[in-house]
């Protein structure tokens, strides 16, 4: 992009590359005709963005070259460098590119050590790592010859023996009653969170006491670990336990998980073959599914993708998972993610002829069991990134009754039927329109009306005309209205206006032309008394607005008016 800048090219190219680069690589990589508009898309969002750190960027830097060249030194401070990078977006390598053309260099160790510096700042700030806690906790240090057996996808509880416990700082032969730890035993129903899906909640019960599970992760080795609040008792090493998960949470997760790839299955129909998933979560309440899309979803193609996934659900198709070699499941369609790492088998979970993909985690049996599918908000969340959300089963059914009972009360206080509302809520904009009309109308007249009491008011200053009058409810808009006329009603002199509206204060002061040789100056007269009701404010000899926050204090502000012209003409 910036070489295209060298030679003279102007505005958004490089999607013009593209063709030439598909044409020549669509032999060996077949995907990328596939995907050509939407490649052209995303390179063409990235460039305007990278036009913006240019733009941002650019002077910075040269300003930088211009400092070192006047102090004859031939390298950049790496600080420089890392504060264009993290401040500006600026890459090292345009940097060190664009400081070779003047023949300088670039500290790139005092740059890695800034970059290091950040690291340490971050870890620091966050506390743990992305598994569960700090790695020096003793349950990141269990012995590799340690299994644990999943047995989740076939039942929801089974028999297991406690091979580990453990608390922040060291294991331990026994948790009791109102301690919080770890456990591991060597086989478990528990889903341990992963590929976005929340860990599985349940109890453990042993002999002499039981424990709530309230969540379940892999720790840096990859051992399944149950996050444990013992309740009653106590749980010990190497008892033989039961282990049980919670059957209605584990329900629900499955239902959001079969439908976040039913979901993505809709888009690629609806939205494009482009779509692919960049992120997702689904706990057991609703799902998270992050798109690549280049644009935000129109409520036609968002109503398009939530049909066709109701529609799907109610063919009530069994759900079927097989193991596979990630060769056989390429050969089924099956989709995968570019960036994600596969075992010699793979998991490929099949909604029917609807959705095919790899996938470890837990699911329906039947996408009937889903029940309803309702997407409550599509958003940007990067660029060329989407995100919806959306419930299923009860939680959306819940959603559509709120929505109801949300639908009824606004019928009810606009006393009309549902079918009517859109009508009254039309009518009755066009009614307030109509009484704001009125009223500004009605105001108008009365601040009409009262031109003549504002004229008697005027005093003489030194031969010149003066008006200082103080008014209630009038808009600044009117008020230099008003104003107007009563410069013009007036033929020589000068006016100043005060308004209480809403709490505010709203200034105006006119002049006519003659006056101003005597000295007056109305942008001069809007500053002192624009001071004394709280606000401040200028403007040209003949006229000037401001406004201010104390009303309490117009009074004053009158007699400022005064005071001030007075001190100002000659």
């Amino acid at each position: 992009a910036r070489h295209g800048r060298l030679l003279g090219i102007k505005g958004i190219f490089l999607k013009d590359v593209v063709d030439s680069v598909v044409e020549n690589y669509a032999p060996a990589y077949p995907e990328l005709k596939e995907n050509q508009d939407y490649i052209k898309k995303m390179v063409t969002l990235e460039e305007e963005r990278f036009n913006e750190t240019i733009d941002s960027g650019m002077n910075i830097l040269l300003g930088y070259i211009d400092e070192l060249i006047k102090e004859g030194k031939d390298t950049l401070d790496g600080e420089k460098a890392f504060k264009l990078y993290d401040t500006f977006g600026f890459p090292y390598e345009l940097t060190e590119e664009i400081c070779e053309e003047k023949s300088l260099k670039v500290d790139r160790e005092a740059f890695d050590k800034e970059m290091e510096d950040q690291r340490t700042r971050a870890r620091n700030a966050r506390g743990e790592s992305s598994y569960m806690g700090s790695d020096e906790l003793p349950i990141n240090k269990i012995d590799a010859a340690v299994e644990s057996e999943f047995l989740g996808y076939e039942t929801l509880t089974c028999e297991g023996k406690v091979l580990v416990l453990a608390d922040d700082n060291e294991f331990r032969e026994e948790l009791s009653e109102g301690e919080k730890g770890y456990l591991v035993s060597d086989k478990t129903p528990f889903y341990a969170e992963m590929g976005g899906q929340i860990g599985d909640t349940g109890m453990i019960t042993g002999a002499n006491g039981s424990a709530y599970v309230y969540n379940t992760k892999k720790n840096v080795g990859g051992k399944t670990v149950h996050y444990v609040e013992v309740k009653e008792g106590s749980i010990k090493l190497n008892e033989e336990v039961t282990l049980t998960v919670d059957k209605a949470i584990r329900a629900n997760i499955c239902k959001n998980h079969t439908a976040t790839h039913m979901l993505q299955a809709a888009l690629k129909e609806v939205v494009g073959s482009h779509v692919h998933q960049s992120g997702s979560f689904v706990d057991n309440e609703r799902l998270r599914f992050d798109f690549t899309h280049f644009q935000a979803m129109t409520a036609e193609e968002i109503q398009k993708v939530e049909d066709l996934v109701n529609d799907k659900i109610m063919e009530v198709d069994t759900v079927e998972t097989k193991l596979m070699t990630i060769e056989e499941a390429k050969e089924s369609g099956a989709t995968a993610l570019f960036d994600e790492k596969y075992g010699d088998k793979v998991r490929v979970v099949a909604a029917g002829e609807f959705s095919k993909e790899l996938c470890g985690g837990t699911h329906v049996s039947n996408v009937g069991e889903i029940g309803l599918f309702k997407i409550v908000s599509e958003t940007g969340v990067a660029a060329g990134i989407r995100r919806i959300e959306a419930l299923t089963g009860r939680a959306a059914i819940k959603y559509m009754e709120e929505k109801q009972r949300l639908l009824k009360e606004a019928c009810s206080a606009l006393k009309c039927t549902e079918k009517d509302v859109l009508k009254k809520i039309s009518s009755q904009g066009t009614e307030l329109k109509e009484k704001d009309k009125e009223i500004a109308e009605l105001k108008s007249k009365l601040t009409s009306g009262a031109l003549d009491d504002i004229l008697n008011s005027a005093k003489e200053i030194n031969g010149v005309k003066a008006i200082a009058y103080a008014l209630e409810g009038v808009d600044g808009n009117a008020l230099r209205d008003l104003a107007d006329k009563i410069r013009n009603k007036m033929g020589s002199g000068v006016v100043v206006l005060v308004s209480k509206s809403e709490d505010k204060v709203n200034l105006v002061t006119m002049a006519t032309k003659d006056v101003l040789a005597n000295g007056v100056h109305c942008g001069k007269i809007i500053k002192e008394v624009a001071t004394v009701v709280g606000g401040g404010g200028g403007g040209r000899p003949d006229m000037a607005q401001a406004g201010g926050k104390k009303p309490e204090n117009i009074p004053q502000a009158i007699e400022t008016a005064f005071q001030t012209i007075e001190n100002l003409v000659k």
